[in-house]
């Protein structure tokens, strides 16, 4: 069987859909996988070996430009490579109008999430299976029942995950401290961040145990968070692509962070951490680890979110065997 997964963004989200292709490829011998994957993020699916062919959409970055010629070159390019193929099945997870338009122009059935499940409900209606994926689940288990509807085979949101990466061997340019932590304070929405003066506390804390911390940055914003918690002890890394902020992280002893997909790419990456929750649910949206992968914990409540808790909690995770 040849599918397309149809999942473009956003990184968390895409991480998400990990545990669903490692589903999809124990139960259906021989599968052959392409990927449609926001440019940004194409090196995620990459490192699954189940994928075949990794498909770049700039979208993101066209929709700034969509008069210049030079868009309209590479959204050609697109088309042409995403129709070379047919596909037994077009897989589409991310339930919108931009997945949509993909998956009309891919040539294969289309199926995804039913009416009543998708983001965007229009979505659905070009599919022809359309699967029930309740929006009470979490994200993970919400891709591993709508790619189980569509392929056929009995759902495994009971059985554990496995994220599946093959992580590739990747120079990262840098001198780093033989062992550190990553803290991942950047979010793109402001209700998801941690109080910068509890980050400051949590990075002294953890300095005083004797351990570096590691703070990556992508925009000017989170640079000046950066830099003003680099007062406490921190690092401040220089901007990095997603193969090295990857090979950073897998290397960490842990990492801390906010609901960012970085986070869950930790997980997948099965290194120890804590996600701080102070506006989102972790039912829905929390990190969840691998069964035999080292703890990952989602704090949310005020007092898990106290900044004395998260470090004692973090120290004594990465000091586990």
């Amino acid at each position: 069987m040849r599918i397309l997964i149809v999942k473009m963004s956003s990184l968390g989200d895409v991480v998400h859909m990990l545990p669903a292709l490692t589903d999809a490829v124990s139960n259906i011998p021989n599968l052959l996988v392409d990927w449609v994957v926001e440019e940004h993020f194409a090196a995620i699916p990459a490192m699954h070996p189940a994928v075949r062919q990794v498909i770049p959409i700039g979208l993101r970055r066209w929709r700034k430009s969509l008069t210049s010629a030079s868009t309209r070159q590479e959204m050609i390019h697109f088309i042409t490579q995403l129709r070379l193929e047919h596909y037994d099945w077009i897989v589409d997870t991310q339930g919108l109008i931009k997945s949509m338009l993909v998956d009309l122009l891919a040539h294969g059935r289309r199926g995804g999430h039913a009416f009543s499940s998708a983001r965007e409900s229009i979505s659905s209606l070009c599919l022809n299976k359309r699967i029930l994926a309740p929006r009470d689940l979490h994200a993970i288990d919400r891709n591993r029942l709508v790619t189980a509807g569509v392929l056929g085979y009995p759902p495994s949101t009971l059985t554990p995950i496995r994220y599946g990466l093959d992580l590739p061997a990747a120079a990262i340019g840098l001198e780093l401290p033989r062992r550190y932590l990553v803290a991942l304070h950047g979010t793109a929405r402001a209700e998801k961040e941690y109080p910068a003066a509890d980050w400051a506390t949590l990075i002294a804390r953890l300095r005083q145990a004797g351990h570096e911390v590691l703070l990556p940055w992508s925009n000017a914003a989170e640079k000046h968070r950066a830099d003003t918690l680099s007062l406490s002890g921190g690092q401040v890394l220089p901007r990095l692509d997603l193969v090295q902020l990857t090979a950073i992280i897998s290397r960490s002893e842990g990492v801390i962070g906010v609901d960012t997909g970085l986070m869950h790419l930790a997980a997948a990456l099965k290194r120890p951490g804590v996600g701080l929750y102070p506006a989102t649910d972790p039912a829905l949206f929390g990190v969840r680890a691998e069964p035999d992968a080292p703890p990952f914990l989602n704090f949310s409540r005020l007092d898990e979110l106290d900044p004395e808790h998260v470090a004692t909690t973090l120290l004594a995770l990465i000091e586990q065997p």
